[in-house]
């Protein structure tokens, strides 16, 4: 039982924010505050630079992969891997740190699912990749590689917990992601 303490503790670690600490470090405005307001790699690149936003993404991908992959090695089950994995992705969207306005959450769930399989990380990131060539637009690429994150998770880990996690984090993804699709639908993004 002593493991399921690593749910709260993985929140708390989404909860830290890269981007507003990596503008702080960086002498940078508040991402929050500029830009589109949100705190994520993608903003922090607008308003200080690939490096700033390097920094960033990584920092984001880390809180989500970290706790996922200590408790795989330590063998926990797949319902707490999914459990830890679904904390720091909430914990990014609704930092307790940070009055619970947080990013969108795509690095994160990179993370998380790099956590559950390198495998799994990796078709979300050669499908942003491959639909980030095609296209050039960003959201476009994570939604469209967040949609099929629950198939792939179903063919390449085949768990009912961590297809279940995939799910969440793509609804979550979809929803925070919102003004994006209105953006796409209307051809403006």
């Amino acid at each position: 039982m002593i493991e399921w303490l690593i749910v709260p503790t993985a929140y708390l670690i989404g909860s830290i924010s890269s981007a507003i600490i990596i503008c702080r470090l960086m002498g940078l405005p508040d991402p929050r505050e500029q830009g589109s307001g949100n705190p994520g790699a993608t903003n922090v690149m607008r308003i200080g630079g690939k490096k700033a936003a390097g920094i960033t993404l990584l920092g984001d991908l880390l809180k989500g992969f970290i706790p996922v992959y200590i408790a795989n090695l330590l063998g926990g089950s797949a319902l707490l891997l999914a459990s830890i994995g679904l904390a720091a992705f909430i914990g990014h969207l609704y930092p307790i740190f940070f009055k619970f306005k947080g990013g969108k959450g795509v690095a994160t769930s990179i993370g998380v699912l790099l956590g559950f399989s390198w495998l799994l990380g990796l078709a979300f990131i050669a499908t942003w990749l491959l639909i980030y060539k095609i296209g050039k637009i960003s959201s476009a690429s994570a939604l469209s590689a967040s949609v099929l994150s629950p198939i792939f998770a179903w063919f390449i880990v085949g768990d009912f917990f961590i297809v279940g996690a995939s799910t969440i984090m793509m609804l979550f993804l979809l929803w925070r992601h919102k003004s994006n699709i209105q953006r796409l639908l209307a051809g403006e993004e």
